[in-house]
């Protein structure tokens, strides 16, 4: 009985033996999963660090496309605001149709007939002011249409923003109705000097 308690310790044993090595080997086993994933989280940082470096060069070009913007939306709002003007008359026609009613008064006499005296005070005034309206109306629609095909000679593949467009298109708009508005006065067609007869 002796031996075979020995021989029971010693196959106990190798039972534990094998049994701490079955345990050595799944630490090592993940150990080795866990070396697996930090080095592929490494990888996936690094690539992540890479693609961030990639990006940076690319800030001068939104900058520079930011400004195009600004510019063009600028351009916009003034085509706009130059058609409203020409439409409503500005500061520098109502200055100027006074000089010519004021040039009228001192070159004609007044024993002159009433057309001329019509026409001399109030006929040239009236063109005057329509000439500046008609100024100010080609001015929004050039400033407008140069906003809206500075795009075609820009950065290819960018397009415009809407709102720029929508605004620019406003101002050709308001400068066209500006422009037939003053030719139109301007040719006493719409609202011309009253009949002195």
């Amino acid at each position: 009985m002796g031996t075979k308690t020995v021989d029971e310790t010693g196959a106990a044993g190798a039972e534990a033996t094998t049994d701490e090595e079955k345990v050595d080997v799944t630490k090592a086993d993940e150990v080795t999963e866990t070396e697996a994933a930090t080095k592929a989280d490494d990888a996936e940082a690094e690539a992540a660090e890479d693609v961030v470096e990639d990006e940076a060069p690319a800030l001068p070009e939104d900058e520079e496309a930011s400004s195009s913007d600004v510019g063009q939306g600028a351009g916009a709002v003034v085509s706009a605001a130059l058609g409203v003007v020409s439409l409503t008359g500005s500061w520098i026609g109502t200055v100027a149709a006074a000089r010519e009613t004021l040039v009228g008064q001192l070159q004609t006499s007044s024993t002159a007939s009433v057309a001329k005296q019509v026409k001399e005070v109030y006929g040239d005034a009236w063109q005057t002011s329509a000439l500046w309206g008609g100024l100010f109306a080609l001015l929004a629609l050039v400033v407008g249409v140069v906003v809206l095909v500075r795009p075609a000679f820009g950065v290819p593949g960018k397009p415009q923003a809407t709102w720029i467009k929508s605004v620019a298109w406003g101002g050709v708009a308001l400068g066209v109705i500006g422009l037939l508005l003053a030719v139109l006065k301007y040719t006493d067609i719409l609202l011309g000097l009253p009949s002195t007869s």
